[in-house]
């Protein structure tokens, strides 16, 4: 192969190249002398049949692998030679092929940039930090008790009220014809959680016990059953027992219940809980923070083609929400085109902080160990309070599921590196200032892109 032509426009590299005809000739011999090895040809032994005959039983069909593979391989001693880091796999396009005459052909790289990592230290940002208020221990006290309520069947005769809980027995319609799912019996309804079809529990309040009623209902145009949504029903509804709550009474006793040796211990739990989850929400906005004065600070080309990719993939979202009306207020109060521009700045943002982000995983030698993975399937967990082990039963089982972690895994730890190294300045602020992610929300409708490790 020889390069007639070098061209550099930015983050692009051109090369115009040549593969000599014989070489190509002698790639195609070679490729047909191997299957030949191995295939019977009537009246020859394997491996002893002409070659001008093997010529033309094989040389159609070996003409376009050879040239694949060598235009492939073209390009990787290009890039090698040359010293590129391609940001995405190489164009090339065949300019010239034909029968006894050289293969012409361009390869065109877009290469990473050259990123030169400053001096972190030289940062200064704000951790915000927030005293755990009384009240706000005591309403997640009061919450985990009303989950733990029970009820009991009402003694006197009266009517339902919100709040009750009703045992009923219901079968749904459309037009007259039942459908699936529509079915129940011996169901326990809330009157007043929502839990139901908009205006379902609404019809139940006010009766008594034996009643039967029929409840009218529209499913929502967003419905999951898309066979149902904005589809008017019917519910045959036969009310068999009304039950109202019993509230558990907050003191020791309710506290070893729950595993604490009393009310005070308990409150200390939930203590802890709470400031586990400030320090969560802290860490978010203090990462926003440095990934805010990152972006101000550092300035370079970024691959046009990892932009486009991750446009693409905000607009796939943008576009699945849309088509399932779940658009936010603030995308649908927006000109689809205006919208359509912001995300592009923001995945022109993210790929430049991923690189940037990568860059320095890259220079302080950061890797993923298993024992980051194992801590990122543990904070997983952790979500699903009562289900850990089908959590880790998925991770265990699911090798899709543990690579996916990777990317964020690795991008969590360079973060921390980074804060390891810049200034931080600890300020105490209300619950509310800690919690408000208002101002960057467009950055947030999207999921980040993930720092890959190279």
């Amino acid at each position: 192969m020889k390069v007639t032509e070098n061209k550099s426009n930015g983050l692009t590299k051109e090369f115009k190249a040549v593969i000599s005809a014989a070489d190509f000739e002698k790639e195609v011999n070679a490729k047909i002398e191997r299957i030949a090895k191995n295939t019977k040809i009537a009246g020859f032994r394997a491996g002893k049949a002409p070659v001008a005959m093997l010529k033309q039983k094989y040389r159609a069909s070996v003409l376009g692998e050879v040239l694949d593979q060598m235009l492939k391989n073209a390009a990787e001693e290009i890039i090698k030679e040359n010293n590129l880091r391609p940001a995405v796999m190489p164009d090339i396009k065949l300019t010239a092929f034909a029968d006894g005459k050289d293969i012409e052909f361009d390869v065109v790289v877009e290469t990473l940039p050259e990123i030169k990592v400053g001096d972190f230290s030289k940062i200064t940002l704000d951790k915000l930090t927030s005293e755990v208020p009384a009240e706000e221990v005591e309403k997640a006290i009061k919450y985990v008790a009303q989950t733990r309520k029970e009820t009991v069947e009402i003694s006197e005769n009266r009517p339902t009220k919100k709040g009750d809980v009703v045992v009923i027995d219901f079968v749904g319609s459309v037009d007259g014809v039942e459908f699936n799912g529509g079915k129940g019996s011996d169901y326990p309804l809330e009157l007043g959680s929502n839990s139901f079809i908009p205006g379902f529990e609404d019809q139940l309040i006010g009766k008594n016990k034996g009643d039967k009623v029929d409840v009218n209902v529209t499913f929502p145009e967003n419905y999951h059953a898309k066979d149902l949504a904005g589809k008017a029903a019917v519910f045959a509804v036969e009310i068999k027992q009304i039950k109202e709550p019993v509230e558990v009474e907050i003191n020791d006793e309710f506290a070893k219940s729950l595993g604490e040796e009393s009310l005070d211990s308990l409150r200390a739990k939930v203590v802890e809980r709470i400031k586990g989850d400030y320090e969560n929400a802290s860490k978010m906005k203090l990462k926003r923070a440095l990934l805010d004065v990152l972006d101000k600070e550092y300035s370079f080309e970024v691959p046009a083609k990892l932009v486009e990719a991750e446009y693409d993939g905000i607009v796939k979202q943008y576009e699945q929400a849309k088509k399932y009306n779940q658009l936010d207020e603030y995308e649908k109060a927006k000109d689809e085109n205006d919208l359509l521009a912001e995300y592009k700045e923001i995945a022109a943002r993210r790929v430049k902080l991923g690189l940037l982000l990568s860059e320095v995983g890259l220079n302080a030698k950061l890797n993923i160990t298993p024992e980051d993975i194992n801590n990122a399937i543990v904070n997983e967990a952790k979500k699903y309070p009562g289900q850990e082990k089908a959590v880790f039963d998925y991770y265990l089982k699911n090798k899709e599921a543990v690579e996916a972690l990777k990317a964020p895994v690795f991008e969590e730890k360079i973060v921390d590196y980074v804060l390891g190294q810049v200034k931080l300045n600890e300020k105490v602020v209300s619950v509310e200032e800690l919690y408000s992610f208002d101002e960057d929300k467009k950055q947030e409708k999207k999921p980040a892109k993930k720092t890959s490790k190279k």
